[in-house]
């Protein structure tokens, strides 16, 4: 599998490039998202300082309808609404690969990540394109199921001795504490623990954010 972060900009003519645009300095974070035969139902969180302003221009778009507010301060909103222009929902439908939520966008762009096989993640960008969605790569990697990252028992371990308390600071279980709970001997808890910590912490590091700017179809090719 692999595993993807996207920069899209929404063409101008929807409300998600309209509204967020007109109000650049809040932040459209798209909870909940489920695509319809023509339309789409949205669940969104707005924060910033113009929220107020922000949900009534919502309510009032032409492409959005049946708009609630679900919760309301006076920074922060979270409505739900449906709209005919869910291009993102109908792009992630189409090419059989799934938007991961939530999906933040400000100022007209917004940030996706999706998780699939190359040839889905092909396909998506070429959906992307056939509907007026510009992209920029961030980040395209192999991601192997989470069960290879760790062995079963070293996942066992590690969750332990988080629920003990031993990463914890200041630290509530030592490590002769949890070899004790395990019922392994102490040398054998150090040695998985290590293994384990070396998988999670290059996995951690190999997933910083490359910023090339490079399309999507060529890094695909390039891997």
């Amino acid at each position: 599998m692999a595993q993807a972060t996207l920069t899209i900009t929404m063409p101008e003519q929807v409300w998600m490039w309209q509204v967020s645009t007109a109000y650049p300095e809040t932040t459209f974070r798209m909870l909940e998202a489920v695509p319809g035969a023509g339309s789409g139902f949205a669940l969104v969180r707005l924060t910033g300082a113009d929220v107020a302003e922000a949900v009534d221009e919502l309510d009032d778009h032409p492409q959005v309808s049946n708009l609630s507010i679900a919760g309301r301060t006076d920074d922060e909103a979270t409505v739900y609404f449906d709209t005919t222009a869910p291009l993102l929902l109908f792009s992630s439908r189409e090419s059989g690969i799934p938007i991961d939520l939530p999906v933040e966008i400000r100022d007209g762009e917004a940030a996706v990540d999706v998780t699939g096989s190359r040839e889905q993640l092909a396909t998506l960008a070429e959906r992307l394109e056939q509907v007026g969605l510009r992209y920029r790569i961030e980040r395209v990697e192999e991601r192997p199921y989470e069960s290879q990252l760790l062995s079963e028992r070293q996942l066992e371990v590690v969750v332990t001795a988080v629920d003990e308390g031993y990463y914890d600071t200041p630290r509530r279980c030592s490590l002769t504490e949890l070899a004790d709970h395990l019922g392994i001997a102490k040398s054998t808890c150090s040695e998985t623990l290590h293994r384990a910590e070396e998988a999670i912490v290059k996995r951690f590091v190999d997933e910083i954010p490359d910023s090339s700017p490079e399309r999507l179809e060529d890094r695909l090719a390039s891997d």
